[in-house]
């Protein structure tokens, strides 16, 4: 939906044969780099317990608290496995992505960590188990960066598409931490997605005026040119998967979409969306056009 509202508001001229894939593939790379960075933060706040701790040792007439500080979040066995993984040094590296850290923001982070109950009890629990090592990381990342306006903001400066992806990445991070083995980080989105993503992209850029000679006659007085672009983009694609994509139930279809035009458009697009979809699928299936089938098992 994003990449195609970007075409429909670039100059046409400026649109060459691949453009679209090309922008597809930026948003697909910008999502896996807020991923990747979303993790290291994790990652940069956890192992700043060892910083913490040389600082605090190192001061001219230390306190007896300043020499027991406690840096087991460090040696989190989640830690190793994300440091370890040779696609997020990849990622890290072609980024840059340590040169976006701050510093300061981490220790503020990680001084307000330190201060809660639940890092308190983790540090006090001997032995390490893993659903405790677990836990404490997805901690951080829902309750201490998720919930600091410090850290939303530098997200929000860092990177300009974070408001799109944020919900996302809360599904996508606690995924991570749940089965950790199966991410592959040159590749955060399945081949199968991304085929899908590129075939709805082109099928909606090929079917456009065909799909509009459907979507016309259903807007009786609304002017096609006054409605919201996302809402005419997002029927677009909601005709293209009546018609193109036969494992994809129609009721799924609409659904979706009115998720999207909720989170993306007008407070009333939603329902907009639905009337105009569902009378559209009534027309095609009357004309059996509409041709569904089960997806095949693998």
């Amino acid at each position: 939906m994003q990449t195609l509202y970007a075409l429909e508001t670039m100059e046409q001229s400026n649109i060459k044969p691949g453009t679209a894939t090309r922008l597809l593939n930026e948003k697909l790379d910008q999502t896996c780099q807020i991923f990747t960075y979303l993790l290291y933060s994790v990652v940069q706040v956890a192992q700043y317990a060892e910083i913490d701790a040389q600082s605090r040792a190192s001061k001219h007439l230390p306190s007896a608290e300043d020499l027991s500080v406690n840096t087991k979040i460090a040696g989190n066995e989640f830690i190793y496995q994300i440091k370890n993984d040779k696609g997020f040094q990849v990622n890290l590296e072609q980024w840059k992505m340590r040169q976006l850290v701050d510093t300061d923001l981490t220790r503020k982070l990680y001084n307000q960590l330190v201060a809660t109950d639940v890092y308190k009890a983790y540090i006090a629990e001997q032995g390490r188990s893993k659903a405790g090592e677990k836990e404490i990381l997805e901690y951080i990342y829902k309750e201490i960066l998720a919930k600091s306006e410090l850290f939303l903001q530098h997200m929000e400066d860092t990177f300009l598409h974070w408001s799109d992806d944020e919900e996302m990445m809360t599904i996508l991070i606690s995924n991570y931490f749940n089965k950790p083995q199966l991410f592959n980080f040159l590749q955060l989105i399945s081949k199968e997605k991304l085929d899908y993503a590129k075939e709805l992209m082109l099928t909606v850029i090929d079917k456009k005026e065909y799909c509009l000679e459907l979507i016309k006659p259903k807007l009786q007085n609304w002017d096609p040119e006054r409605i919201a672009a996302v809402d005419m983009l997002l029927m677009e694609m909601g005709v293209c998967e009546f018609l193109y994509f036969p494992t994809i139930p129609t009721k799924v279809t609409i659904n979706e979409y009115i998720d999207l035009a909720k989170a993306y458009s007008t407070p009333q697009s939603g329902q907009f969306i639905n009337g105009i979809l569902d009378n559209i699928l009534k027309d095609l299936e009357k004309e059996e056009l509409v041709q569904k089938q089960d997806r095949p098992k693998k």
